[in-house]
């Protein structure tokens, strides 16, 4: 990927937003945490929390976040932005470390640095992104039959999730929230990438926003990031801190090597969050209920062998 001032400008903004999106989960926890001890909790429907002033502080650092996120989009090709996501893990997860308490072991250490190793992996072996020159071009490509099959499946998986087995496994497994907030960020990404650049393109003369593809854009970003900040603040009130995107990419310019660095650079990543949170409450104390059933279980041969 050559290296130009809009692209340094793109990662600039891609690590600002990363700052500042890592930091707002463990505001937001904080907030959370106060809100649930004084009323409903968000995992359980509650929206107490939108009488914190601390869940509003990590609110407005999540939006400063996402803000130069958009930004970056308009600068540097998504390949670049969105592995940098990745390193909002890392800031949370020291964060959480120090503020929440939440101990960074070994294993979440090698998880942060799967994370970094991956997300310079990918960057360094970009591919290079097709030029855009007006919202057309990108309707062109998002209506593809490839995206549109995927944005199909994702919207349905995301519906099944959300009305069969949130209610059933949600409080109690961290990937049904991130799933949601998953899926539909990959939607999201494709979104946000077309609404920065029909902003660029308009700030340059070409006005985009006399096109209703624009808008629906407009509408899909909206909606998108209604229901991952939802599902989001569920899975930070449930679990640890942590979090983790598919665009289309031109990738006639790249060598089976290229191709294949790319994938190790994701899976690296993949390995990187999976550790993250398999190794979430490693070092933490038990919970109060499960110190009293592990008791239990110690005094009930006692009480047989008595009798």
């Amino acid at each position: 990927m050559v290296a130009s001032l809009d692209n340094v400008r793109g990662l600039t903004l891609a690590m600002s937003s990363s700052a500042f999106i890592g930091s707002s989960f463990v505001i937001k926890k904080v907030g959370l945490k106060k809100a649930g001890d004084n009323g409903v909790r968000a995992a359980s429907g509650g929206f107490s929390y939108l009488h914190e002033p601390l869940w509003w502080l990590g609110m407005i650092t999540m939006i400063l976040g996402e803000v130069a996120n958009f930004a970056a989009y308009a600068f540097a090709p998504a390949i670049l932005v969105t592995p940098l996501g990745a390193l909002s893990i890392i800031f949370s997860a020291v964060l959480a470390h120090f503020v929440l308490k939440e101990n960074l072991h070994i294993f979440g250490v090698v998880g942060c640095i799967l994370c970094v190793v991956g997300s310079i992996g990918i960057v360094l072996h970009a591919p290079k992104e097709k030029k855009i020159d007006s919202m057309k071009e990108i309707w062109h490509l998002a209506t593809q039959p490839g995206f549109i099959v995927y944005s199909c499946v994702a919207v349905a998986c995301v519906l099944f999730l959300i009305f069969r087995v949130v209610e059933r496994s949600g409080h109690r497994k961290m990937l049904v929230y991130i799933a949601i907030c998953s899926l539909m960020g990959s939607i999201t990404v494709i979104s946000v990438k077309a609404v920065a650049i029909a902003l660029k393109l308009s700030f340059t003369g070409s006005n985009q926003f006399i096109y209703i593809q624009t808008w629906f854009f407009i509408v899909v970003v909206t909606i998108c990031c209604l229901v991952q900040l939802n599902y989001l603040n569920k899975a930070l009130d449930s679990f640890n801190t942590a979090v983790v995107s598919p665009v289309y990419y031109d990738w006639d310019s790249q060598t089976a090597t290229q191709i294949a660095t790319q994938l190790c650079g994701f899976v690296t990543i993949v390995a990187g969050t999976f550790l993250l949170h398999k190794t979430r409450d490693m070092g933490n104390p038990p919970p109060p209920d499960q110190i009293f059933l592990e008791e239990a279980r110690e005094c009930a041969p006692h009480s047989t062998n008595s009798s």
